[in-house]
């Protein structure tokens, strides 16, 4: 079977979880006349043994109500929040047994038959096949055993950088659903104070700005804790500033979106009802210390073309 486009790995994790991002795939495949014949058979959880029927009863919730949701446009992961909302959110310690159960499957257990006869059918007997997802992997042209695709990374952070106007939402959202990330935009984590001061014109103070970067520096830790990727938006305009979301973090790439002034006050000018005012953005450009190891993206380009040029230089 060669490769499916727009078919991850079932190693890759959503949240918490593997597989889960490869149901939600199959999802979106199928209704898009785009899943191969071989793949229909086995979707949704009328196979109780399959991964998907397994997926969801993990997660309490119906393949159809996942379904739905999936095809309304929600995210990968507004997709597994509101899973763990309907069915009741899994502990740490569940989803690591889930997690160990899927990544095993058909190594000495009871569907290690199947799994040989499907390894015979595919014609990958001389591959090093020893579970499910191996069998998954090199069926659709990946390595699994070249890449160690069991042994997870460690989680990675995106941070969106750069003085507003320059696209940190736009893109944030769109890199985290190509990815089936976590996104947060630095905006939530303002105290209403922050907020009412921006909206007013008046810059914010370092005095101002602590709590909010301890709010993402906590969300930053938290997601490194739980194994969780994310993207996330920050202007981080200062050095004083990434230092405190990153001293000590490993796993945090800043991706600094830059563009001239023109075309960035031009699109503020565009932006009614954001608390940022046009006229404070000299301000952030003064501010603005460029970070010298950063991934610098040219913000005039189309949001795809930012993300794809993300992904592929942080091979993500």
């Amino acid at each position: 079977m060669p490769a499916v486009p727009g078919l991850r790995s079932p190693y890759a994790k959503v949240g918490r979880l593997v597989f889960f991002g490869r149901m939600l795939d199959k999802i979106r495949l199928h209704a898009a006349g785009r899943l191969p014949p071989d793949y229909v058979s086995n979707l949704g959880d009328r196979h109780p043994l399959f991964g998907d029927g397994r997926c969801c009863r993990f997660l309490r919730v119906s393949y159809a109500a996942v379904r739905e949701k999936v095809l309304s446009g929600l995210s990968d992961a507004d997709t597994l929040a509101w899973a763990e909302d309907a069915g009741g959110r899994r502990s740490d310690e569940e989803c690591e047994v889930w997690n160990g159960f899927m990544l095993k499957l058909g190594w000495r257990d009871r569907a290690a038959a199947r799994l040989h006869q499907r390894v015979q059918t595919a014609g990958l007997d001389q591959k090093p096949i020893e579970t499910m997802f191996d069998l998954m992997d090199f069926n659709e042209g990946r390595d699994p055993v070249a890449r160690h695709a069991w042994e997870f990374p460690a989680p990675m952070i995106i941070i969106l950088m750069g003085v507003a106007g320059s696209g940190k939402t736009t893109i944030g959202r769109k890199l985290a659903q190509a990815l089936g990330w976590n996104f947060r935009d630095a905006d939530e984590f303002h105290p209403p104070a922050n907020i009412a001061k921006m909206a007013a014109g008046t810059p914010l103070t370092d005095e101002d700005r602590a709590p909010w970067l301890a709010a993402i520096r906590a969300y930053i830790d938290e997601c490194r804790t739980r194994g969780e990727d994310a993207v996330l938006t920050c202007s981080a305009l200062r050095e004083s500033y990434r230092e405190q979301l990153t001293t000590g973090a490993d796993g945090v790439k800043f991706v600094h979106l830059c563009g001239t002034y023109p075309l960035i006050l031009e699109r503020l000018a565009r932006r009614p009802g954001h608390f940022m005012k046009p006229e404070m953005l000299q301000s952030q450009f003064a501010t603005l210390e460029p970070p010298a190891d950063a991934l610098a993206i040219d913000i005039s380009s189309s949001p795809d073309a930012i993300v794809d040029e993300i992904r592929q230089t942080l091979s993500v």
